[in-house]
C-alpha cells in the first residue's frame, strides 16, 4: 500500500507543479489552473506562517510516507527529492528553492497577464461580435 501511495504521489505531485507551471495557456484549463495555483499558494503562504514559508502539503504527505517505507532521504523540498530519485543528483536546498519561488512567480505573471488580457478583450468587444 505504501509503496504504491508513493508511486502515486510522484505522478500526482509531479502533474500538479506542471500544471500550475503551464494551465494558465490552455483556455478551457484556466478556471482549474486558477484554482489550481490559489490553493498552492495558501499552502505555501497560509499554512506555511506556521510551518514554513514555502510549506506544500503535498510534500509533507508524500514525505510521510515515504518515511513509514522506511527511506529517509535527506532532502528537505520535492524538487531535491525528485533530483535525488531521478537522476541522481544532489540539488541543494538554495537551488530547489529559487528553482519552486521563480517557478511560482512565473506561474502568477503569466496567469495575471493572460486572465487581465482576456478581461480586457471581452470588456472592449461589442456586444454584437460576442454573441456572433
Amino acid at each position: 500500500m505504501l509503496q504504491s501511495l508513493n508511486i502515486i504521489f510522484f505522478i500526482a505531485h509531479t502533474a500538479l507543479m506542471i500544471f500550475n507551471l503551464t494551465g494558465w495557456a490552455i483556455p478551457r484549463t484556466r478556471w482549474p489552473h486558477l484554482i489550481c495555483l490559489l490553493a498552492t499558494m495558501f499552502s505555501w503562504f497560509v499554512m506555511g506562517a506556521t510551518r514554513g514559508l514555502g510549506y506544500c502539503l503535498c510534500t509533507d504527505w508524500h514525505f510521510q510516507v515515504r518515511r513509514a517505507m522506511g527511506l529517509h532521504d535527506g532532502v528537505r523540498s520535492y524538487l531535491q527529492l525528485l533530483a535525488r530519485v531521478f537522476t541522481g543528483m544532489q540539488m541543494n536546498k538554495f537551488t530547489s528553492d529559487v528553482l519552486a519561488v521563480g517557478g511560482l512567480l512565473f506561474a502568477v505573471v503569466a496567469t495575471t497577464i493572460i486572465w487581465r488580457r482576456d478581461w480586457l478583450k471581452k470588456r472592449w468587444t461589442p456586444k454584437i461580435e460576442r454573441t456572433l
